[in-house]
């Protein structure tokens, strides 16, 4: 085994959302493997990164602006972030405004041959492929203006839900065209982690799950597991693997839709 393929000597990391969370957990993984890590958020980062860029991601002049002070080349994008229901602007910050920076990054050959993307969905992606012609419709929209227009005038679709199933049917779409520049795109799907997002929701998104892990004698996953692997997915161990939502859930879905573990409404999923 070639352990310098799991390696960031020499690369640079962008981390989208990499205050906390995920995000943080991601970039200090990537720092640990040799990177040097540029991470961009609204929120002050509490660990010493190679570079910190502020930005907003529901207002497009602060998210291409942040871009602009971005130095050519990026090796691997860790695209983090992520706000839950009620928020106003949900779509803008989990997905608009990240499909928009990767387009920045593309137009300005910030990345390019060799670079890799990692972005975050949620196991409540998981059905994205049953919503596969209203997603394709959505992802049709050209741009920012475009997308924003598209959910102000499709009731439902400014959820969470929705953004995470965009970002899966993205990954997947997008796969082919980017690897036919010599870009790999992939999403990790967490089950419950333990995050401060998710405390904020604890009833809802912790307890989900919560008797598979008691049985299991296992705790909710770590933001550092998630951050493993995105790790790899953008490391040249994983140069295979490309347009792949990964679900990252200690096998509590499939347990439920197999049959292995009593789950009414996992069982329903199949």
């Amino acid at each position: 085994m070639n352990a310098a393929a799991f390696r960031y000597d020499g690369k640079r990391v962008l981390v989208v959302g990499g205050a906390t969370g995920m995000g943080a957990a991601a970039a200090q993984v990537a720092m640990g493997l040799g990177a040097e890590v540029i991470v961009m958020d609204v929120a002050d980062v509490p660990y010493a990164a190679s570079q910190v860029i502020k930005i907003d991601l529901r207002n497009r002049d602060s998210v291409e602006a942040a871009i602009g002070q971005i130095v050519a080349p990026v090796h691997a994008v860790f695209s983090c972030a992520g706000v839950a229901d009620g928020v106003p602007g949900i779509m803008l910050i989990n997905f608009i405004s990240q499909r928009h920076i990767i387009d920045l990054l593309l137009a300005r050959q910030i990345i390019g041959r060799g670079a890799n993307i990692a972005m975050i969905s949620s196991a409540a992606g998981l059905a994205w492929m049953q919503n596969l012609p209203q997603l394709l419709d959505f992802l049709a929209t050209p741009g920012w203006d475009e997308a924003a227009e598209w959910i102000a005038s499709h009731p439902g679709t400014d959820t969470y839900m929705f953004s995470k199933q965009a970002m899966c049917t993205y990954v997947a779409r997008q796969a082919f065209p980017l690897l036919k520049q010599g870009i790999r795109i992939n999403a990790v799907m967490p089950g419950p982690t333990d995050t401060p997002l998710a405390r904020a929701h604890a009833d809802q998104w912790l307890g989900f799950g919560a008797g598979f892990r008691a049985d299991a004698g296992i705790d909710p996953l770590t933001p550092e597991q998630i951050g493993n692997t995105m790790a790899f997915l953008c490391s040249e161990a994983a140069s295979g693997i490309n347009g792949i939502s990964l679900l990252v859930d200690s096998g509590h879905i499939n347990a439920g839709i197999s049959g292995a573990y009593h789950d009414p409404d996992l069982q329903a999923l199949a």
